[in-house]
């Protein structure tokens, strides 16, 4: 799981305290696109209930363009953000918009819609995950040509599919499962934590908590970090004593623990993972 927030990265001078209805009113004019950017941001950080935040973000996504850098903020940045705030507003109005920008030419984008369709549990979007993932990691794992980057951004769409739950597409054979599988043996050490993730929600199989569990020992900080979040994202309580004893911040221990807590299934053991989070504090 990636542990940083993409939608902290704001354009220089666009994070000034606004209110609602400044977000609102900058989402909803065209000339400057920064603007429009740090308003899709904050709508989605400030979870809005404005009745239309949704509508506005929805326009916001369905105006891209082909990935073109100008003087300013190009205009997908502004539809990758309102994608990301869609998936945090947390209302199915937008699932066919975000279905629509999964099968975008800008990776960036469908990462974006994969992300928020798995904060959805949007159960249309397994289907196209499983088809753009099918090809595996010699070719939607591949790098893309002249770039560190994947084909595909398998890391998003195969926790999409964890998230979503489901054991196959509506209406197919397919077993989400099968496809998520070989990416456990990907090179990359993030696209296993985020497969053993998925495949543990899916499953429930132990060996899959136990990749995590072996991630957490992994020489580079920033995996250590991912394994915490996926283990805490999938609330496995054996990895308790692990998170305790990861060599990585507190206050990542604190966010993977609280998953435990959140998917606890007994009063003793929630007490156990809280006396290890007050011995953090």
């Amino acid at each position: 799981m990636a542990v940083a927030d993409p939608t902290n990265d704001l354009p220089p001078g666009a994070g000034e305290p606004i209110s609602e209805e400044e977000a609102l009113r900058r989402l909803r004019q065209r000339e400057d696109q920064s603007h429009q950017y740090y308003a899709a941001w904050w709508l989605g950080r400030m979870r809005s209930r404005h009745p239309q935040a949704v509508p506005l973000l929805r326009s916001a996504l369905q105006e891209r363009q082909p990935r073109q850098a100008d003087a300013g903020v190009e205009r997908n940045a502004v539809a990758r953000n309102a994608a990301r705030a869609l998936g945090k507003l947390g209302d199915p109005a937008a699932i066919p918009d975000l279905l629509a920008a999964l099968e975008d030419d800008d990776d960036g984008l469908r990462e974006a819609a994969a992300r928020a369709l798995g904060e959805l549990k949007a159960e249309a979007a397994v289907a196209p995950l499983c088809r753009r993932l099918a090809s595996g990691p010699e070719h939607a794992g591949a790098p893309q040509e002249n770039s560190p980057k994947l084909r595909e951004p398998c890391e998003a769409m195969i926790e999409a599919l964890g998230d979503i739950g489901l054991a196959s597409p509506p209406g197919e054979d397919t077993l989400v499962a099968a496809v998520i599988e070989p990416f456990a043996d990907h090179g990359r050490p993030l696209i296993r934590s985020a497969a053993a993730r998925a495949l543990l929600q899916l499953t429930a199989e132990p060996r899959w908590g136990e990749v995590l569990l072996e991630l957490l020992a992994h020489p580079q900080l920033q995996v250590r970090r991912a394994a915490l979040m996926d283990l805490g994202a999938v609330g496995w309580r054996p990895a308790l004593e692990p998170i305790r004893g990861t060599l990585a911040e507190n206050s990542l221990k604190l966010i993977a623990l609280r998953g435990l807590v959140e998917q606890g299934s007994g009063e003793p053991e929630v007490e156990s993972v809280l006396a290890v989070m007050d011995e953090l504090l």
